[in-house]
């Protein structure tokens, strides 16, 4: 009986920046809200991965890093009592007769009025480097992301990749380290044109068109990077302190792909209210898609409000849609 279980208004997947602004707008709207978030905590890809890297595209902050984003997102949070579960994966739901939505996850059984998914491109995993004994150096110097900027200061770090992460961890690190590679298979980068105009003015060698074929080391700490020019047998061996691997991350949406909503691709297809085609199912940011989807994170901070006040008049009709402006609540 669900009538003994405890029941919220609202039900956010996914604790990435958008999940957490999309609680901090619920609370605006007095609505009692849970997070069911995967990782092992909120925060998302800029928490996780991405956390000395600079964001310049959220409205009101000329710039700002992953790390200090999700700590305004967590103070913002903090006005209201939001529940928050992490490790837990949703992978299936069911409506009651009461129209009770019960979640199941990897762990428990959640029970909730309305569900708002913000879980982004879903689970992620980074792109591995495919060469002979690279596994053993994870633990050492070779990474995937970084998580502490300082750890490069005065080193010689080689970096691989074409789009915009790769470029901009090159510019990140090259006024701290000692020396920047920045290595491509093909001569032309796909990252922002600005990036690539500032990666032209910066002093980060560019190894085009390059792959790496071989790294070595003492098992332990691999101490230099070999290098074969693409479609050629030309190479070249370049020591590094520090190999950072940017081929992007592989993602998928997993269960919540087979809820029976209208899904594209690995996006959850929904209408001008951000709901799926189930009611009081809504979608926003990156899961999301409609006509003109731009995936940005503002983009997802922007479509929130939507999701939450439609979400509420669908648990009360008597609820307005529009609501009152933040500026007459505190």
């Amino acid at each position: 009986m669900t009538s003994e279980k405890e029941i919220f208004d609202l039900t956010i997947i996914g604790g990435g920046p958008v999940g957490m602004f999309t609680a901090f707008y619920a609370g605006l709207r007095q609505a009692k809200v849970k997070i069911i978030e995967a990782l092992p905590q909120i925060g998302g890809q800029p928490g996780m991965l991405y956390a000395e890297k600079k964001i310049y595209d959220i409205a009101g902050l000329p710039e700002i890093t992953g790390e200090d984003l999700i700590k305004n997102l967590k103070e913002q949070m903090s006005r209201f009592d939001t529940t928050i579960h992490c490790n837990e994966e949703a992978f299936d739901f069911h409506k009651d007769e009461d129209g009770i939505i019960e979640i199941q996850t990897s762990k428990q059984k959640h029970y909730t009025k309305a569900i708002i998914i913000t879980a982004g491109n879903g689970a992620f995993r980074p792109r591995k480097l495919e060469i002979n004994h690279a596994d053993q150096y994870e633990d050492a110097n070779l990474h995937y992301f970084v998580n502490n900027i300082e750890g490069f200061r005065d080193k010689v770090v080689a970096i691989c990749g074409g789009g915009d992460s790769a470029v901009d961890w090159a510019l990140t690190l090259e006024p701290i380290a000692k020396k920047v590679y920045l290595i491509h298979r093909r001569p032309q980068f796909r990252a922002q044109e600005h990036s690539i105009h500032l990666l032209s003015k910066s002093s980060v060698e560019i190894v085009t068109p390059f792959v790496p074929i071989e790294i070595k080391g003492d098992g332990q700490t691999l101490s230099s990077v070999v290098l074969q020019e693409s479609r050629k047998d030309n190479t070249q061996e370049i020591e590094v302190d520090d190999f950072l691997i940017n081929y992007g991350f592989s993602s998928s949406i997993g269960g919540l792909k087979k809820w029976g909503y209208e899904v594209k691709g690995n996006s959850i297809v929904v209408n001008t209210k951000m709901e799926t085609s189930i009611s009081g199912i809504y979608a926003v940011g990156d899961i999301c898609t409609y006509d003109g989807k731009v995936k940005l994170i503002a983009t997802g901070f922007g479509e929130a409000p939507t999701a939450v006040n439609n979400a509420m008049a669908y648990i009360n009709p008597n609820n307005r849609v529009q609501p009152m402006h933040s500026t007459s609540l505190f």
